[in-house]
């Protein structure tokens, strides 16, 4: 059974960093590529970044780019999203999610982990 399991969010304030983790098991992971997605209150769920098997191709949304950075490591199936300089519109559940390779579907999805940004 494939479970995905985020950790890390809470509430921080504008300006302020933030780091996402997701334990992965059930699947190997290093075949997997891993993605965030969030969901902020009353909008549709988004893509926030990507990052290949190898960990060595990554890409992000426009609006978290050079303020949020993806990374994983394979020995431990994780996937971690570094969270820098806050905004109040960053305020989502976060989801990690895996995929069977860069550009097919997300096929599983964890739970999802609450981050508030107060202004």
């Amino acid at each position: 059974q494939v479970q995905l399991v985020e950790f890390g969010g809470g509430l921080v304030q504008a300006g302020g960093s933030l780091r996402l983790s997701c334990a992965a098991s059930g699947l190997t992971f290093r075949a997997y590529t891993m993605g965030w997605f969030r969901q902020g209150p009353g909008k549709e769920r988004e893509f926030v970044a990507a990052i290949i098997e190898s960990g060595g191709v990554t890409r992000y949304a426009d609006s978290v780019k050079d303020r949020f950075t993806i990374s994983r490591d394979n020995a431990k199936s994780t996937v971690y999203l570094q969270m820098n300089s806050l905004k109040p519109e960053d305020t989502a559940v976060y989801y990690c999610a895996a995929a069977v390779a860069w550009n097919s579907e997300y096929k599983y999805w964890g739970q999802g982990t609450q981050v508030t940004v107060s202004s």
